[in-house]
């Protein structure tokens, strides 16, 4: 055998046109009989009322999962990580805004609660920025130059824009997974464009919170912040996920609302339970808490 043949490009190239050029020959024509402008000849893939039949589920279930993977993969994102909280958190600098709206007793009293906790809003805005100053990347074959602890949130308001605003002031690009609701929620304006993603499916949006997770912070938060955070757990306990660190933020809040000692001292789970998160309060603790974990090496 020669091995000094070079291949001609043209047998390098690929035979089969691609879909979207498939697309453009059959849109450059005009549809002029009964049967072309039946919807039943359209090409499926560009048939958008076909695709959102409820028969399709599954397919856009795929859909769902393997675009943000691929573009992911594309950005060379390694591992995130995930900050949950709540969206209703107001930023310290319109603490003043929350209280003046409020225009009754119990409403002026939430407002006092939510207010105390803006500090959160800060907390969660160095810690972004603790992990994007990291600069930590890849070294094995598997991932090599690929970042690592991307910051990653629900790309919304208040504790998701801390997160996304504290990588993108450190000059690193962040990550949003917003969810489409009835009332429209937009992406804040600090998750880089190329990696804000929509997401239909809850369920689709938390597996990618997740797949690419090596440490999650967790801030106080409602219904959303409950779901994810205990989740997380649940794939912990029940080792479908491997330990990661898991950062509890506000332990005076979430010993208001949930009592642990009172779930494990029922026996519905293991005291050893509680130790699969770790309580934390500034994001300095929570960073080393994340160094600890993995041994890292950040030049400090």
């Amino acid at each position: 055998m020669n091995e000094n043949i070079k291949t001609p490009s043209a047998l390098a190239h690929q035979r089969f046109y691609q879909a979207e050029q498939e697309a453009g020959f059959v849109e450059s024509h005009p549809r002029v009989s009964p049967q072309q402008q039946d919807p039943a000849y359209r090409l499926a893939f560009r048939d958008t009322d076909f695709l959102l039949r409820q028969e399709l589920r599954p397919v856009r279930f795929q859909l769902e999962l393997l675009k943000p993977e691929m573009l992911l993969d594309e950005a060379e994102i390694a591992s995130t990580l995930v900050i949950y909280g709540s969206a209703r958190i107001p930023e310290p600098d319109h603490a003043q805004a929350t209280l003046d709206a409020a225009t009754t007793p119990q409403a002026r009293a939430i407002a006092e609660r939510l207010v105390a906790k803006s500090r959160y809003y800060e907390e969660a805005r160095r810690l972004a920025s603790l992990a994007a100053n990291a600069g930590i990347v890849g070294t094995n074959n598997g991932d090599r130059g690929h970042r690592h602890f991307v910051v990653c949130s629900g790309g919304g308001p208040s504790i998701m824009e801390a997160a996304n605003r504290g990588a993108a002031e450190a000059g690193a690009e962040t990550i949003g997974l917003n969810i489409t609701l009835r009332h429209e929620q937009k992406p804040n304006r600090f998750v880089t464009p190329h990696l804000s993603f929509q997401f239909h499916y809850f369920a689709l949006r938390k597996m990618h919170f997740l797949l690419r997770a090596r440490a999650v912070a967790v801030f106080p938060g409602g219904f959303g912040t409950f779901d994810e955070f205990f989740e997380l757990l649940t794939l912990i306990q029940t080792g479908k996920l491997q330990p990661i660190p898991v950062l509890l933020y506000g332990g005076d809040y979430w010993d208001r609302v949930i009592n642990f000692q009172a779930i494990a001292e029922e026996g519905l789970i293991g005291f050893d339970d509680l130790d699969l998160f770790h309580r934390v309060e500034t994001a300095e603790e929570g960073w080393a808490k994340i160094v600890d974990f993995y041994a890292l090496e950040t030049g400090d």
